[in-house]
């Protein structure tokens, strides 16, 4: 209780905070109970009858729907951790290797931008880009060159919204890792220098070992959102290319539930997606404990 009187202030200016937190993120957790109802908008959640466990038989049946837009995210999904996740950690060492202080401010100013376009912008600056009637295919038809048909192209949709997430958030994700890199003391660099080590030997040995931390945790919480690769940027390329490469567990619940008016089998994937990534957490940071690392939170 002293506690609480000696930190009311600092209490209550964290209220307004809490608050948005339980009222838009707990409170609605209510909602998933349209998971096991058979519910309809002109009733309420509470009206709707109860059907058990039929809206998860899109799930145990395995609806070749469903399993497709499983298949398309896990691949996305992999893609995502394997190629884009180290992208920039590499970024942020090569820009802490960066001798100007001017060029390394501008380079990540450039590098940012891109994080603070919607997905609208983005995918209508690549189409702008490298549409049929794009930028470029405009060029190559002026000096009679080879026309990219990469808009549009089932076979080339993994490539390219890869390469759009990269160009999207790369830039952005650095800045924690050039965190995590200027909290390092200068002096063990300068103790490998001394030790006739050079640069390799001082990322080797010293760089990479102060961000192993960071490297986790961030690690970890991509697992969490492992069938989540983005509904805003799949969504709006979806027409061209046809839901069987695009359709993802976003746009199935979307898809099949919102706009089919099965709200409840939309509630009952979204409920086994959102548990899938509470445990992969949970299995993650176990494993991050087995190896030495804190995780997300410390071992119990």
């Amino acid at each position: 209780m002293r506690r609480l009187r000696r930190d009311w202030f600092l209490l209550m200016l964290g209220l307004p905070g809490i608050l948005l937190v339980v009222l838009f993120h707990y409170v609605p957790l209510a909602g998933n109970v349209i998971a096991f109802k058979d519910y309809r908008p002109y009733l309420t959640i509470w009206e709707a009858p109860w059907v058990g466990f039929t809206n998860f038989r899109v799930i145990y049946e395995g609806d070749p729907a469903f399993l497709n837009a499983l298949t398309n995210t896990l691949i996305i999904s992999l893609i995502q951790v394997v190629v884009v996740f180290p992208i920039p950690i590499a970024l942020a060492l090569l820009m802490n290797s960066l001798l100007s202080e001017k060029i390394k401010r501008v380079v990540q100013s450039v590098l940012y931008l891109p994080h603070f376009m919607s997905w609208v912008i983005v995918v209508a600056l690549f189409q702008q880009m490298l549409g049929n009637a794009g930028l470029y295919n405009t060029w190559a038809r002026v000096h009679d060159l080879p026309l990219l048909h990469i808009i549009g192209n089932a076979d080339l949709f993994l490539p390219l919204i890869t390469s759009q997430a990269i160009w999207k958030d790369v830039g952005w994700g650095t800045i924690i890792f050039l965190a995590a890199i200027s909290r390092v003391d200068t002096e063990l660099f300068e103790a490998v220098a001394v030790d006739g080590g050079g640069r390799l030997r001082q990322l080797w040995h010293v760089t990479l070992p102060a961000i192993r931390s960071v490297v986790v945790l961030l690690l970890i919480l991509r697992l969490g959102d492992v069938l989540s690769v983005g509904f805003e940027q799949i969504y709006l390329q979806q027409a061209a290319v046809g839901q069987d490469v695009s359709e993802v567990l976003d746009t199935y619940v979307y898809n099949r539930g919102i706009l089919d008016g099965n709200f409840g089998m939309a509630a009952a994937v979204g409920l086994v997606k959102g548990l899938v990534g509470l445990a992969l957490v949970l299995i993650a940071n176990k494993v991050a404990h087995l190896f030495g690392e804190r995780g997300i939170y410390s071992r119990w």
